[in-house]
Order: C-alpha cells, then sequence, then structure tokens
C-alpha cells in the first residue's frame, strides 16, 4: 500500500474539454468540436465561417448559436481566426490540435482489442467530507470519466494499474492527494467479483446506449455526397460518447455477447464506407 503523491509544478494552462463536450451532447458547440477533429484537423487547412456555419446549419444549428460557438471556441484557445477581405477563417491553435489529436485517437481506437487481463485490480481510497458536497461530485465525475467505478463509499477501482496516472492527476488537481491511498490487489474468495463490477458500474445502462447507437446506424444509407457527410459527422458525433461512457472493461468482466462489440463493428463499417466520400465532400465546400 502506498500513498499517492503528487509534486506541484505550474505549467501553462492549455484547453479541457468539459465532459458535457466530451459526450457529445447535441449542441452547437459539440458538433463543431466534431466537426473540428473530423474534417478540419484531419485536412490540416483553415475553414471560412460560412462554411462551418453551413454545415452546422444542415445539422439542426441555427446561424446565430453556430457563431456564438465558434467565438466561444476560440475564446477558450482552440481556435484562432484570420480575416481575409470581408470573410474570416478559422485555424486550429497548436493546443486544440494536440487535445483534438488526442481525442481522436482514443475515438478510434477505443473498442479494438486488447490484450488479456492479468487479474490485477487497482484500488484507490479518497475521503471528501460530507458537508463538500460539490468537491465529492467533481471527485465522482473525473473518476468515473477517467474508467474507475465505485462499489463502495470512498472506494474506487479499475482493472489496470496504468490508470494510476490518470487517479493521481485527479486526486491532486482537487487537493485530495494528503489523505489518498493506492494499491494493486487481486480478487480474493470472498464475494463476487461480477457482483463488484456490477455495483461499481452501470453495465446495463451503457448497454442501453450501445442499442441505440446500432438501431440509429444500422438502417440509413445515404446516397448523396452531402448525405453521406452528414451521416459521417453523426455517426463520429455519437460515437465519440462511448470513450467516456463506456468504462472499458476486459472481456474476462463483462456479459458474454458484449454489445459493444457489435457497436464498434458497426462503427467501423459505416465509417469506412462513408469517410472518403465525405472527406471529399467537406474539402469540396471548404475550397468553395
Amino acid at each position: 500500500m502506498h500513498l499517492i503523491y503528487v509534486e506541484l509544478s505550474v505549467t501553462a494552462p492549455r484547453p479541457t474539454l468539459t465532459r458535457r463536450h466530451a459526450l457529445g451532447e447535441t449542441s452547437a458547440r459539440s458538433l463543431l468540436l466534431t466537426l473540428l477533429g473530423e474534417f478540419v484537423l484531419r485536412n490540416q487547412e483553415p475553414v471560412w465561417t460560412a462554411t462551418l456555419v453551413e454545415v452546422l446549419d444542415e445539422l439542426g444549428v441555427e446561424e446565430k448559436s453556430a457563431r456564438q460557438a465558434l467565438a466561444r471556441t476560440a475564446a477558450d484557445g482552440w481556435l484562432t481566426s484570420e480575416r481575409v477581405g470581408r470573410t474570416v477563417r478559422w485555424s486550429l491553435t497548436p493546443p486544440g490540435r494536440q487535445l483534438l489529436t488526442e481525442g481522436a485517437e482514443r475515438i478510434y481506437t477505443f473498442g479494438t482489442t486488447t490484450a488479456p487481463w492479468d487479474g490485477v485490480w487497482l484500488i484507490v481510497y479518497v475521503s471528501v467530507p460530507e458537508s463538500k458536497r460539490r468537491l465529492r461530485h467533481k471527485l465522482r465525475t473525473k473518476l468515473s470519466w477517467a474508467g474507475f467505478g465505485s462499489p463502495g463509499p470512498g472506494m474506487w477501482i479499475a482493472p489496470s494499474s496504468a490508470r494510476e496516472a490518470e487517479a493521481r492527476s485527479v486526486i491532486e488537481g482537487l487537493g485530495l492527494e494528503s489523505g489518498a491511498l493506492s494499491f494493486t490487489a487481486r480478487f480474493a474468495g470472498v464475494g463476487s467479483e461480477r457482483a463488484m463490477v456490477e455495483r461499481a458500474w452501470d453495465l446495463e445502462g451503457v448497454a442501453a446506449q450501445y442499442e441505440a447507437f446500432i438501431e440509429a446506424f444500422s438502417a440509413p444509407r445515404p446516397a448523396s455526397p452531402e448525405s453521406i457527410m452528414l451521416a459521417q459527422t453523426r455517426l463520429v458525433h455519437e460515437w465519440r460518447r462511448f470513450p467516456f461512457l463506456d468504462p472499458r472493461l476486459p472481456s474476462a468482466l463483462l456479459p458474454s455477447g458484449w454489445i459493444g462489440d457489435r457497436a464498434r463493428d458497426l462503427f467501423d463499417a459505416r465509417h469506412g464506407e462513408w469517410d472518403a466520400i465525405a472527406q471529399q465532400r467537406w474539402r469540396a465546400l471548404a475550397a468553395g
């Protein structure tokens, strides 16, 4: 058993994703982030305001909301603007490019085959007084986002010792390192490992989200380049929620025939089917 501690250092601030935007809730800002990651980042070219506004309009976002989303994203350090005559074009800043690159890697590698689980759990104990409810909520949100589950008060578990760095970062960021403990262990003979998993994570809720994804993208067969580009955007927008909803448990801890595997196969199939045409259509719009 060892105490988690982190030496404090001063670093430059960088843009960060809020949980709401990372989960891809259907808002002007979250849809804009999807467009930036799927098209602007990949094509590495500035994009006109009119192009972004037009595509967001096709996705159901009003012009005023689209322009507000652009302004807020720039204010957060993701975008920089350049005026060309009476028009404006946008480029990703280096920090924005870095964060979207990290996000794209998480999206496209999520759900792929992993090495067999070694059976080792990382257990973190961190105590927050009942009176500090807001702090308790932040801790729960951030550790859940990092893939940890809580089978009991103050106890957080993850089936990978590699996630200690994430736990350390969360705990340090909330100023809770002085009372935190972590250790690794294997499940022993008391109780049920499967029951512990069911207490720590809402796998039924995650499965329902996967079911909705499969239902939404099993049938559509867009035909025109425009409709394919929009379908691709919606596909990625919905899929990028799952790295933050699904705790990414080893197959040994999941129900037999886990629906997440089917959803991943569907995402790969649709993305592979639509990607070339969607990117071509985007470049045509951006050039115009």
